[in-house]
């Protein structure tokens, strides 16, 4: 649940910050009557990823008699997973310093075109958080036989909702920045996680080899059905007996980056001016 619960706060988190630049630009502007717009694209982007997940459940559903089918999808679904929380990571750490600016420019332009470019906008804003959470999600409760990782995930998003109008209404102060960062290093060892366990996936179906050829076995000290080892495994997928491919894919993806993402970003925009 804990490791659903965080990708559901700082998805929706992300949404509910650009919703509130987004509504809060209409209103500053005199445009409050536009808002019902913003609420028109960010429905419809809730909607398509609600759908897109309900797809990865029918997909799932029509591959459970075949096992091989099964794993095989569920690993390629990982990898694909971890793809766009790496990216997702890396874009907010990037942009976050220009988004609201961004937004401000692009709704501009949007309310001169008209309702249909601020509903598009506000669907575009908000349909790329969706379908990450849609992927991740489906990815980190492949393995859950309870429904305990969507409970965390809506935990999650309905915190994130509270949080965003609390601070659209200015009741709560939040070092975003410090937020995304630290939440950003915990979602890259899930990432790493989620990855091994696809690789594991993908030796059960056959397709890598390797499967009975592990790299350690400490189950002993760190039994499976301890309440520690239930707990490692819920959020970062840790596996007691990781095979040699599994701890080998864990490490080429978990030392380049946290590295990379640690590393300070160079501004290469130039020194604002002090007018005289």
């Amino acid at each position: 649940m804990l490791a659903n619960y965080l990708i559901g706060l700082r998805e929706g988190l992300e949404a509910s910050l650009v919703v509130s630049i987004l509504a809060t630009f209409l209103v500053r502007s005199g445009h409050r009557d536009r808002m019902r717009y913003v609420w028109y694209g960010v429905s419809a982007a809730v909607a398509v990823a609600v759908a897109g997940w309900a797809l990865l459940q029918f997909i799932t559903a029509l591959t459970a008699k075949s096992f091989v089918a099964q794993e095989t999808i569920g690993g390629i679904m990982s990898i694909l997973a971890v793809g766009f929380v790496t990216w997702m990571i890396f874009w907010m750490r990037k942009a976050s310093r220009s988004i609201a600016g961004e937004l401000r420019e692009r709704l501009g332009q949007a309310l001169e075109i008209g309702p249909r470019a601020i509903v598009v906008l506000a669907f575009l804003a908000v349909f790329r958080e969706g379908i990450e959470t849609a992927f991740i999600v489906y990815a980190s409760a492949a393995t859950a036989t309870t429904a305990t990782p969507f409970v965390g995930v809506l935990l999650g998003l309905v915190s994130a909702v509270v949080l965003g109008v609390l601070i659209y209404r200015g009741a709560v102060k939040v070092n975003l920045a410090v937020f995304f960062k630290w939440t950003g290093a915990i979602l890259v060892l899930v990432a790493a996680g989620i990855l091994a366990y696809g690789f594991h996936d993908l030796q059960e179906a056959n397709i890598l080899p390797g499967l009975h050829t592990l790299a350690f076995d400490i189950s002993t000290a760190i039994p499976p059905d301890s309440w520690y080892g239930v707990l490692l495994k819920g959020i970062f997928n840790f596996n007691p007996m990781p095979t040699v491919v599994e701890l080998t894919v864990w490490l080429l993806y978990l030392a380049p980056v946290l590295f990379l993402y640690f590393r300070p970003i160079r501004s290469n925009a130039p020194a604002p001016t002090v007018p005289a």
